[in-house]
């Protein structure tokens, strides 16, 4: 066992320093150096608020093999990445953002159907029209 002086002179048992830094800064360098790895890797936190129960489910459902294509599939039935759409990108010029709730989307095609030029809509666009037609239009089709 290896004696450390301690900042009031007394011995006391332990590993030998190994670092100048005080712990804390230690730990506020390790969390700046994680930060960097994440953001070089391309993550980045996302904080939300939840429910306690809700959120210690999240935290325990994000360590499972899949969570992220079960998260990725839930999220593209609920938002919209304007760039896949051109003619709802049109209707968007005045927000911020690429990405909208699906039934904001729904709400601007048929609030600004007749801005939208049907000869130009692309099928995945016809598609989402068609999809968002059936969750929140009760099946009422445009065009």
């Amino acid at each position: 066992m290896t004696i450390a002086s301690t900042h009031t002179g007394r011995a006391s048992a332990g590993r030998p320093r190994t670092s100048q830094l005080n712990r804390a800064e230690q730990l506020r360098l390790a969390k700046q150096k994680q930060r960097e790895r994440d953001g070089k890797a391309g993550r980045t936190e996302a904080r939300v608020k939840l429910p306690r129960a809700l959120a210690q489910r999240l935290a325990i459902a994000a360590r499972q093999p899949g969570f992220i294509d079960a998260l990725t599939l839930f999220l593209d039935a609920e938002t919209i990445d304007l760039e896949r759409y051109p003619q709802l990108k049109l209707l968007c010029w005045n927000r911020r953002g690429g990405y909208l709730a699906a039934e904001d989307a729904w709400s601007l095609y048929e609030r600004n159907w007749r801005f939208v030029e049907p000869d130009h809509l692309e099928s995945a666009e016809r598609g989402l029209i068609d999809t968002l037609s059936a969750r929140f239009g009760a099946g009422m089709r445009h065009g």
